[in-house]
This record gives structure tokens, sequence and C-alpha cells, in this order.
């Protein structure tokens, strides 16, 4: 798999999953949580990762069903609020996705994740672990910006 940065071309043959949704909870409290890459089972998405460790600029994450994923930070924006990471190897020739939110007007935050992925083929599999991934990280800031 080649070395992917934040402004490597995006293949023609990627799929792109994109999940576009609001978090009620304040965008810094949000950011907060998204920006602290190994914090993935206590911030920002309990029981869909059931555990995080890092290694270096990477995390190697365990997800409930049983996989494992060796996870690059590529970039984090704090200007920007966004965080750039690539999956290297495994099932992909090719992935990269980027997290990134923003400020609605009433307070709550838009949260827009996308991954591109090559083969298309495993698109399906990769939009049903976001929709999965999304559900748990609503659950978890939603409950943690309420507790305070």
């Amino acid at each position: 798999m080649p070395t992917i940065t934040a402004t490597t071309p995006i293949p023609e043959n990627a799929i792109a999953v994109r999940k576009d949704f609001t978090v009620d909870a304040p965008v810094e409290f949000v950011w907060s949580a998204l920006r602290d890459f190994g914090a993935l089972t206590t911030r920002l998405v309990r029981g869909f990762v059931t555990e995080c460790r890092l290694e270096g600029t990477a995390r190697i994450v365990t997800f409930a069903n049983g996989s494992v994923a060796r996870e690059e930070l590529v970039e984090w924006d704090d200007a920007g609020r966004r965080l750039v990471y690539t999956i290297p190897g495994a099932q992909m020739r090719w992935h990269r996705a980027s997290a990134e939110v923003s400020a609605n007007a009433d307070g709550t935050t838009r949260f827009v994740w996308t991954t591109h992925v090559v083969p298309a083929e495993i698109g399906a599999y990769i939009s049903e672990q976001m929709d999965l991934g999304v559900a748990a990280l609503k659950a978890t800031l939603e409950e943690d910006a309420r507790a305070g």
C-alpha cells in the first residue's frame, strides 16, 4: 500500500462513504474528544471500539465485532477541526478517512466522517461499520456532554 497523506489524490476506483450528522453537544467538546486520538473507548465511541492503544502515530483498534485495525494518524488540523487517518494494508488496497466538525447555529455540532476505500466492493461493509460508529459516537458524546 502506498504512503497516504492528507493531499494524496484519491484513486478513481475508490468508493466514498460519507456520514453527515448532528451531535447534540458543543463543537469544542466534540473536537476535544475527536482529536484525542487514543481515547476512542473512553471519549468517542464506547462500545463500538473495545480496546485502543497508541503506538507512535498509530492507534491499534479492536472493534466490538472482533476485527483489529492499525489506524495511522495522517494529519490533524486544530483550526479546521479536522482529523485524517489511514488504515494501511489489510483487506484494503487504499484507505483514507477524515472526520471534521463545525458549529451549528443552535449550539450543536455538525460532524462529517468520510472514508475513501479501494476495493469498492467493501464499501457496503464500511458503510455498515460507520453507521455503528456514528450511533456509538452520538451516544457517547451526547451522554458525556449532558453529564458535564
